[in-house]
């Protein structure tokens, strides 16, 4: 029987600096972003209150890289539709629903670069591709706005660019109907481009 090994404990001193106590040294962003990258779990807390802030340290690392040139994996349309979650009564899916998103890609990365590598052999992972894959997320996503009371705005899926709601709200059954035509149309798209 294997056990899990325990995070390691990263603390939070309050001049910023961040204290790896495995290795009894300091680290930076920058160095935990490489251990995210191998695997490594870890927690940070405040040094002084003993408060875990790693969700706080692990948004500040996105929000640097973000801020690196050639970086970027979050559109702007993306960061708006996200910030309009908070305090919504979808709010509590979302968390959820990202989470499987992304292992859902995790699990399936190796699956879409054999199958980028096939379709574009020369090019590897072209900026076309990764346009493709953020236009799947981003309508996945959209997926979200038929539950929003009121027509939610939503995301086109041609252009990636938010449209205005509907200025008349459809009959419930109309809701399903049409979200079913989405998930449906969702799913011939995956499909395709799994190559089944």
């Amino acid at each position: 029987m294997t056990s899990k090994k325990p995070p390691i404990a990263i603390k939070k001193y309050a001049n910023r600096r961040l204290y790896h106590t495995g290795t009894s040294t300091y680290v930076t962003l920058d160095d935990l972003a490489v251990m995210v990258k191998r695997g490594e779990d870890f927690v940070v807390s405040d040094a002084k209150s003993g408060d875990d802030i790693t969700r706080s340290v692990l948004a500040q690392i996105i929000f640097e890289q973000e801020g690196k040139s050639g970086q970027n994996l979050l559109p702007v349309s993306f960061l708006r539709q996200l910030i309009g979650f908070y305090g919504d009564s979808m709010q509590s899916l979302v968390p959820t629903y990202l989470e499987h998103s992304i292992k859902a890609l995790t699990e399936n990365q190796q699956k879409f670069r054999d199958q980028f590598a096939t379709t574009f052999p020369t090019f590897g992972l072209t900026e076309t591709q990764v346009a493709k894959n953020m236009d799947m997320f981003r309508q996945s996503l959209s997926l979200f706005n038929a539950f929003v009371p009121g027509g939610a705005a939503g995301i086109d899926p041609a252009t990636g660019e938010q449209v205005a709601p509907a200025a008349a709200e459809p009959e419930p059954a109309e809701d399903i109907d049409d979200l079913k035509r989405e998930l449906s149309d969702l799913q011939r798209r995956l499909d395709k481009f799994a190559g089944k």
